[in-house]
């Protein structure tokens, strides 16, 4: 197993092409993919937004096969260190997201 973790953000999640491209390398033990809850919701909620023809159910079941795919990729217990955090612009859409905020 590698030594260098990394956290994908739903802005790498989606487009599904990166999203694939990243989950090849990850599932090769090139580093170790860490994710939560709610950047799946977030990739998936913007994901309907711009195509909205898309099954939500087809993109859960995404979802879970990445979840089944990465050994020990979701990320728990952060969110009571969200408050804490000082960031340089505290709106989440110039700041990378709340969730890259927690991590």
């Amino acid at each position: 197993m590698s030594q260098y973790t990394v956290l994908f953000d739903a802005n790498v999640l989606y487009p599904a092409p990166m999203r694939d491209a990243l989950m090849q390398l990850a599932v090769t033990d090139l580093f170790k993919a860490k994710w939560t809850a709610d950047i799946h919701r977030e990739w998936i909620d913007a994901l309907l937004r711009n195509e909205p023809h898309r099954e939500r159910a087809a993109l859960e079941r995404t979802r879970d096969l990445m979840d089944m795919a990465t050994r020990d990729c979701l990320v728990t217990g952060y969110e009571a260190l969200v408050p804490a955090l000082i960031l340089p612009d505290p709106d989440p859409a110039r700041s990378g997201g709340r969730y890259r905020r927690a991590l």
